[in-house]
């Protein structure tokens, strides 16, 4: 089961990356800042297709689906 860690992870990922984005920006690297804002999304959307597939296969299980 999914618990609240998973949301404190989300938040920490993305504080992590607000912070790295905005360092950069200010050292005139908007290039690179785009490119971590950008691998910070793609790592919080494998996290979420992950638990999107899990609730899926629970929701199968209930119902009986195959």
């Amino acid at each position: 089961m999914i618990g609240i860690d998973v949301i404190f992870k989300i938040a920490a990922i993305g504080l992590l990356i607000a912070i790295i984005s905005q360092v950069l920006k200010k050292s005139d690297r908007d290039d690179i800042a785009t490119m971590v804002s950008i691998a910070g999304l793609i790592i919080v959307l494998t996290m979420i297709i992950s638990m999107v597939s899990e609730l899926f296969d629970t929701i199968k299980n209930i119902f009986y689906l195959y």
